[in-house]
């Protein structure tokens, strides 16, 4: 039975875990990185979730309700819990340097493992998509991996417009 769920899942999946992964290994070293690029894991993972949610379950209270409560708490939880000393803004340059994790690739993984467990097992039970406690379980598993994206991008972006501009940090170049 394995073998013939990974046979009849589409190439286009295989691709996206492919680049997921490599994603991940990247987060996984320190670099410095614009906010622009920094945002766009968080915003396909978004992206990924939302049509996880909506296309599965529908745009309706129940699993809207369970993904944003599960997002706000895990976003905030993060924004708490985030440790500082991680990233060091650098607004002159437009750069943050960040000290590499592997949180990024667990996280893209638990998305993508969700979204893929859920296809499987509703292809097999296409009923539960109408059951109520398997639509809050996903939706709130959908919304604690987003929130945790978002969290952490919202407190790295925090951390960036309140940091002060290094004093001198072109004196060198420019009188030198």
């Amino acid at each position: 039975m394995f073998m013939q769920i990974i046979s009849h899942t589409p190439t286009w999946v295989w691709a996206l875990l492919a680049f997921l992964i490599y994603r991940g290994v990247l987060a996984s070293v320190d670099r410095e990185v614009t906010l622009k690029k920094l945002s766009i894991m968080p915003l396909i993972m978004l992206a990924l979730s939302w049509q996880g949610v909506s296309t599965v379950f529908g745009v309706t209270p129940l699993p809207m309700l369970c993904w944003l409560l599960a997002a706000a708490v895990a976003a905030t939880l993060n924004w708490r819990l985030f440790r500082k000393e991680r990233v060091i803004a650098y607004p002159e340059r437009g750069v943050v340097f960040q000290r590499g994790s592997w949180l990024p690739l667990m996280l893209m993984m638990g998305i993508f493992l969700t979204k893929y467990a859920v296809g499987v097992t509703l292809a097999m039970h296409p009923g539960l998509a109408h059951d109520a406690a398997f639509t809050a379980v996903v939706c709130a598993l959908y919304g604690v991996f987003n929130g945790m994206f978002i969290g952490r991008l919202l407190r790295v972006v925090s951390l960036y417009h309140n940091a002060q501009p290094a004093q001198g940090a072109y004196n060198g170049q420019l009188n030198g």
